[in-house]
């Protein structure tokens, strides 16, 4: 949801508007190809390598150096990504080591890590993960490629240094042809660093992202835009819209396909180029080589249908942000059947109460923005709890009738739980805060789907508990679902100009909650299977 002056909740025919109509949605990130790839046949051709260190139970390379002293050969080893060669530097899991996962490089000294294979589509861009080892003071490391398989070397970039926690640096490099990269430490002696998740994105040329990856459907259907919200990735026209007050209001209204057409993308391309409250996630996605879509207002949701060219069986991965109308019985029904055979599922909710009518006593508030007697917390339990399949919350969760804020909270997982620690360690960085404006939590029912795991607890909330869960993920059958309590976070502060709209993606206030873009990049990409 938007955000909103705590102190004017006491003002509560004041709070009463501005929060039923303050959550802002955006939909409209949609390639204008037409026509586009099915799901089933979709690769993801920009990310072209990912090395995490992930060895398995025993590291390949457990010492620095490999007698004799600096023999090239001895320090050869063959990792998931190819083969490598690790001078003055091991794969560790100590627990000095910082890692996103089990295993990470370590470096000391004048040490590097050599691609000893090339890329053969260019590079375009080049994520890296860093930290200090332990205690160890601050070094400085750089990233360095090679056209003509290692005989000469230019640096990209300026030299990083590195800092106690995990961050995610990124090279921009536009190099087309064959190329390999070597990571140098620089500075710092024997102090050591470690390095992890190296993610290589093919180079399509001028930088415009490969269009054949996995595709997002983001809906549109459920009046998305009511009220002040407008969780479109982009708007052309418009449309009148009920409001919870009675009568309506002219609202953007998204198509399809989002304009200008997505191959204008590069990897320095604003959010802006498409209008819409969530057109910064969009167009992050496409950068990344994935294409978008929307399903524009009465569109039917179906799965298996091959006459509806928007059937549930085209798209990877099925994006709602605060619905305000309920999905009908045939609806619910294709949703469960896309997730149950592998489909992603990304489930955004916002603020409500226990009762549709009013305040309550705790001073919480509803968000049916459109006065159907349905808000986004209602919609969701519904399909969890009255979909003809499975009624007894699937998924593993319960969404709460609650209105909370907390700005932010650190209280984020941090255990060995594989699914989760993509999601928050992912290649789009690491998230570890999350703020809400107004928005709600969830409940856990582990005895219902034992994948359930809590990722965010609200601060007064116990850590891996069951209650006070602000983000989550699980899976069902084949398909994954990730769930935010709040719309915040994901809106961009751009979109439908009559609307008030806040940067909660990259510059909410006090500044410094930078990890909704890594939260929200990296369950897009879990939920489609990519990482």
């Amino acid at each position: 949801m938007q955000f909103v002056n705590l102190k004017a909740r006491v003002l509560v025919t004041t709070v009463l508007g501005v929060l039923l109509v303050g959550c802002h949605s955006f939909d409209g990130l949609t390639p204008t190809l037409q026509p586009t790839p099915s799901a089933g046949s979709a690769k993801l051709l920009a990310v072209s390598l990912t090395e995490g260190f992930e060895v398995g139970t025993t590291s390949p390379k457990g010492s620095y150096d490999i007698s004799p002293t600096g023999s090239a050969s001895g320090d050869n080893v063959t990792l998931p990504s190819g083969s490598w060669n690790l001078y003055d530097a091991l794969i560790g899991n100590l627990s000095g080591d910082r890692r996103a996962g089990s295993w990470s490089a370590r470096i000391r000294n004048t040490g590097k890590i050599t691609m000893l294979f090339n890329t053969a589509s260019g590079i375009s861009t080049v994520t890296v993960k860093h930290a200090t080892y332990g205690t160890d003071a601050a070094s400085q490391w750089g990233l360095w490629y090679s056209t003509n398989s290692g005989s000469t070397w230019t640096q990209t970039g300026s030299n990083v240094t590195t800092t106690t926690t995990l961050q995610t640096q990124t090279f921009t490099l536009n190099v087309s042809g064959t190329v390999r990269l070597e990571i140098r430490k620089l500075t710092g002696a024997t102090n050591r660093i470690n390095i992890d998740d190296i993610v290589v994105n093919d180079y399509a040329g001028g930088g415009t992202p490969t269009p054949t990856g996995k595709k997002f459907l983001f809906d549109a259907s459920k009046y998305e835009n009511a009220g002040n919200a407008d969780w479109l990735i982009d708007a052309d026209g418009t449309e009148s819209v009920p409001t919870y007050t009675g009568g309506t209001t002219v609202e953007s209204k998204a198509q399809r396909y989002p304009t200008p057409s997505y191959t204008g993308i590069t990897a320095s391309t604003s959010e802006t180029y498409w209008k819409g409250g969530i057109s910064a996630w969009a167009v992050e996605l496409v950068k990344r080589g994935n294409l978008v879509e929307t399903l524009p207002a009465g569109t039917a949701i179906t799965y298996g249908n091959t006459a509806n060219a928007q059937d549930l069986s085209n798209y990877d991965v099925y994006v709602v942000v605060e619905p305000n109308r309920l999905f009908t019985a045939s609806e619910k029904t294709a949703i469960m059947n896309f997730v149950a055979n592998g489909g992603g599922l990304m489930l955004i909710a916002d603020h409500t109460a226990p009762s549709l009518t009013g305040t309550d006593p705790n001073g919480y508030l509803p968000s049916d923005r459109d006065g159907d007697g349905a808000d986004s917390p209602r919609v969701l339990n519904d399909l969890m709890t009255n979909n003809g399949i499975n009624n007894n919350n699937p998924f593993g969760f319960r969404v709460d009738y609650i209105d909370i804020d907390e700005q932010p909270t650190t209280k984020v997982y941090t255990g060995t739980n594989t699914n989760a620690q993509k999601v928050l360690n992912g290649v789009a960085g690491t998230a570890s805060k999350l703020a809400f404006y107004a928005g709600t939590s969830a409940t856990l029912y582990p005895t219902n789907n034992a994948t359930v795991q809590g990722l965010f607890w609200r601060m007064g909330s116990t850590l891996n508990g069951t209650t006070g869960v602000m983000a989550l993920l699980s899976t069902y059958g084949s398909g994954r679902i990730v769930f935010v309590g709040d719309s915040s976070p994901a809106d961009d502060g751009t979109g439908d100009t009559n609307d008030t709209l806040f940067n909660g993606w990259s510059g909410d206030a006090p500044s410094g909650y930078t990890s909704h873009p890594a939260l929200h990049i990296n369950a897009s990409l879990w939920l489609a299977k990519l990482q």
